[in-house]
């Protein structure tokens, strides 16, 4: 099946689903963008030029611990600001809580992170930066504002306006994709079907075409 025809196919499920042609169009055009910054973002481009700008001496995994410990960002504004423990941090990050273990050690024998006594439980222990961590998650921050800043500096202020709302409301859409799927039910039996009939054949059985 061509391009177009693949493309034709996508519009006419969507159309038959209620879908407007108008969202269809800025859907494909906005996944476009998406996968894209997707890509670069995967890469961390902005992180590395950091971290090398910088002579910062770690890499991009343990930056994001230093950040993850400090949360003193919107970034982690979901997150309360209290006192941070491996879970903590591992929670903040959305990794496994060995792989946040291990970090920690590798920034604490590093000399940016400390381990320090709970002032709310004597028993339990909590994870702070030193300076230098503080001085490192400080300067790559200002390095990306610096960045970013000097870009955004370039719109004016209703595109800003109307910008960053919009862009916090469309990255609330794949909070929880099963929900948003349940009013699909025939759409997806049909591409659940569609998949299984054109499963690929086994070495030897020919290639199905």
């Amino acid at each position: 099946m061509t391009e177009p025809q693949t493309r034709l196919q996508m519009e006419a499920v969507l159309n038959g689903a209620g879908i407007s042609k108008a969202a269809v169009s800025s859907a494909t055009r906005l996944d476009a963008v998406v996968q894209n910054w997707r890509r670069r973002a995967n890469r961390r481009e902005l992180g590395h030029q950091a971290l090398s700008d910088l002579t910062i001496p770690i890499d991009l995994a343990q930056l994001d611990v230093l950040a993850a410990i400090s949360a003193n960002w919107d970034e982690f504004a979901s997150s309360p600001r209290t006192e941070t423990m491996v879970a903590t941090v591992a929670e903040r990050l959305g990794i496994d809580p060995s792989r946040a273990s291990r970090l920690v050690s590798e920034m604490v024998d590093e000399g940016y992170a400390v381990r320090a006594v709970s002032q709310a439980d004597a028993r339990r222990t909590v994870i702070e930066l030193t300076r230098a961590g503080q001085a490192v998650v400080d300067a790559v921050q200002i390095y990306k504002f610096l960045l970013l800043g000097d870009f955004l500096q370039g719109w004016d202020e209703r595109e800003l306006e109307a910008f960053i709302p919009l862009l916090q409301r469309f990255s609330a859409w794949s909070d929880n994709p099963a929900r948003r799927t349940g009013k699909f039910g025939d759409e997806l039996a049909a591409l659940v079907r569609s998949v299984q009939q054109a499963k690929p054949a086994k070495r030897g059985q020919g290639n199905g075409s």
